[in-house]
């Protein structure tokens, strides 16, 4: 059972590993583009590529959707980033339970978004968790764990694809540990070190210059490749992809552009200023910040403003 991108690795790694993966539950199909085209999702995709019967309710889970599963038999049912509510009937119904690869080193970071609030906020390590799904949000019991540090230039997107691969070998080591009954669950803490890592929507991404340099570099890694950190000058949307923190402040407000030597996009925070490295206007292609200058006509004492 999953939906997006994050999914797909253990979804291969279960076929590569010899599973015979029964059936995929997954979201129905989206309207993409201009034209409304209908696309499945990521795990759709994959299954339709090796035979596999895709399931795609429509709306939320009941137990007439547990007796249909039910017909395929499953020994374990597999959980990762499905996007629904799993209710008890679809819980109970396969012998060794649900198993879900989760973003993080449980009990921190419980919730929708785990990865970019790492990022965000400055950790310096994650990982991926292998549990049981029980009734809470993420509370299961644990299997298996595997922690991985982030780099200095880590960004929301990079972490993501690495825990997805993470994740998906360890889901294929611990299955059969499972099976065998080799490893048994160990219980989460009922607190968690973390704040609940809720989802992140769009407006998210706004910059707020009036935070420390540091926080706004993490900003800018957290929020790549959506929903991108954004500000707004003269009525126009700027997305900013990569950043780094320039120890030194200009003496200007917040959000000031400071433009040196014509190739450095320099903006005060309300610390120190960070350095623009690569941006991008509305309506164009991101560019690095000395191209974006030659044809942007800014000047120092311009001013980033927050809509």
């Amino acid at each position: 059972m999953g939906t997006p991108d994050f999914a797909v690795p253990s979804l291969q790694a279960l076929i590569d590993a010899g599973h015979e993966v029964c059936a995929v539950v997954t979201k129905p199909d989206t309207m993409k583009g201009r034209s409304g085209k209908l696309t499945p999702s990521p795990v759709k995709a994959l299954a339709l590529q090796y035979g596999i019967p895709a399931l795609a309710p429509e709306k939320k889970l009941n137990d007439g959707f547990a007796e249909e599963l039910a017909a395929y038999k499953p020994d374990v049912i597999v959980v990762i980033a499905y996007g629904k509510i799993i209710p008890e009937s679809i819980l109970n119904l396969a012998p060794f339970g649900c198993i879900n690869v989760h973003a993080s080193l449980l009990p921190a970071y419980r919730g929708a978004a785990p990865i970019q609030w790492a990022v965000l906020n400055g950790e310096e390590k994650s990982g991926v968790t292998i549990m049981k799904i029980g009734e809470g949000l993420d509370t299961g019991d644990i299997y298996a764990q595997e922690e991985l540090y982030l780099a200095p230039e880590e960004t929301a997107e990079t972490l993501f694809d690495r825990l997805a691969a993470s994740g998906a070998s360890l889901l294929v080591k611990t299955l059969p540990k499972i099976a065998a009954g080799e490893i048994a669950p160990v219980s989460q803490p009922e607190t968690s070190p973390t704040d609940y890592a809720r989802m992140i929507v769009k407006c998210d991404g706004l910059i707020d210059w009036t935070r420390s340099a540091e926080e706004l570099e993490r900003h800018v890694r957290g929020m790549n490749s959506w929903p991108c950190a954004f500000t707004f000058l003269k009525g126009k949307t700027f997305k900013i992809w990569e950043s780094e923190v320039f120890p030194e402040k200009s003496g200007f407000a917040p959000g000031t552009i400071v433009v040196q030597d014509n190739k450095s996009l320099l903006v005060q925070t309300g610390s120190a200023m960070l350095k623009v490295k690569t941006i991008q206007a509305e309506g164009k292609k991101k560019m690095p910040a000395e191209e974006f200058l030659r044809g942007a006509r800014l000047q120092t004492g311009d001013r980033f403003e927050n809509a």
